[in-house]
């Protein structure tokens, strides 16, 4: 299960209200990926569900890659595409202001 993905560093790359994001590696494909370490119980479960759902129906070029969800007695692990150059959020919020043509290319 989550022997499959190796720490890449001990440094987390996101913090969310229910849990935390690791950089990890695949193992067999050597691709680095994002995987979200969710504890479980019955509130995050139908929370995370959702978002699951909605996540794997999702295909566009901006939006990181849903891969697979692993279980662990404590935990729910969400593996995604990692994207190196962090969160569009961040961008907007930083940038102020987007040139027509660099929103087009964001929200195609």
């Amino acid at each position: 299960m989550l022997c499959l993905y190796a720490l890449c560093n001990q440094k987390d790359i996101g913090v969310g209200s229910f849990g935390l994001a690791k950089l990890m590696r695949d193992k067999e494909t050597k691709e680095l990926v994002a995987v979200k370490f969710i504890e479980r119980g019955p509130k995050v479960n139908e929370n995370v569900a959702r978002e699951i759902i909605n996540h794997r129906s999702i295909r566009h070029p901006n939006i990181v890659r849903f891969k697979e969800v692993l279980l662990t007695p404590t935990h729910l692990l969400i593996v995604m595409e990692y994207a190196a150059g962090g969160e569009l959020y961040e961008r907007v919020t930083n940038a102020g202001r987007f040139s027509e043509d660099e929103a087009r290319y964001f929200f195609q």
